[in-house]
């Protein structure tokens, strides 16, 4: 993928894929099946350009088929590519940057357009490998996602987890786990990876119940 340093890199308009309850993060990976007719040929189109989609979410108002958008989005880059034999498109969106949803394009493209403005997040292009949390909040962490995960009688690997990065961590948790579509974006909208990993946490307690001993997992 392109190494994008600075935030003039990146195209100004950009077509947008509105997907409620789908969280695209600056270097998390989103894997989607595109088969309605107006989203095959957005991939068509970009896939014959810079390959750059804006994943964003909807809010009250508008119609159906032209709802509102909410204000903040994130532009990815499609790095996998297939097409099925009943024509669908299987990609993956690489997030790269997170932008404030501006104008709307009058244009007559199926699908929509806007202008997006990355300046508020130009931190998102460089990378962060070496955050660390307190060990406090780390246990705490620990504890909140084991209650949510028996909650939810789900399972990760706490072998990994305990050994990612923490943005690694803190991403692919946010993208993957099934909050609401007002907490998907709450997450979007952290100002950084320590505001992500904050608002992570406190929707992990909010969500997770005292279901028994969550003793044995730590992720210092």
């Amino acid at each position: 993928m392109p190494a994008y340093r600075r935030t003039a890199d990146l195209p100004q308009m950009i077509p947008v894929f509105p997907l409620d309850g789908a969280l695209l993060l600056p270097g998390g990976d989103l894997p989607l099946q595109i088969f309605e007719p107006r989203y095959l040929n957005m991939v068509d189109d970009v896939m014959a350009g810079d390959r750059i989609i804006g994943m964003i979410q909807t809010r009250a108002g508008g119609d159906r088929e032209r709802p509102k958008l909410t204000d903040v989005g994130c532009a990815g880059r499609i790095t996998s590519y297939a097409e099925t034999a009943d024509g669908r498109y299987l990609i993956t969106l690489t997030g790269v940057c997170r932008f404030d949803a501006g104008a709307e394009l009058i244009i007559p493209t199926p699908y929509r357009q806007l202008r997006a403005r990355y300046d508020r997040f130009e931190a998102d292009l460089s990378e962060d490998e070496a955050a660390q949390a307190p060990k406090a909040a780390r246990e705490r962490f620990a504890s909140a996602l084991k209650r949510y995960l028996n909650r939810r009688e789900l399972d990760i690997d706490w072998e990994t987890a305990q050994s990612a990065p923490l943005e690694a961590l803190v991403n692919s948790l946010a993208m993957g786990l099934p909050f609401e579509p007002a907490e998907k974006q709450a997450l979007l909208e952290a100002p950084d990876l320590a505001g992500r990993f904050e608002t992570l946490s406190t929707l992990l307690e909010i969500d997770g119940v005292d279901d028994g001993d969550d003793e044995g997992h730590s992720l210092q």
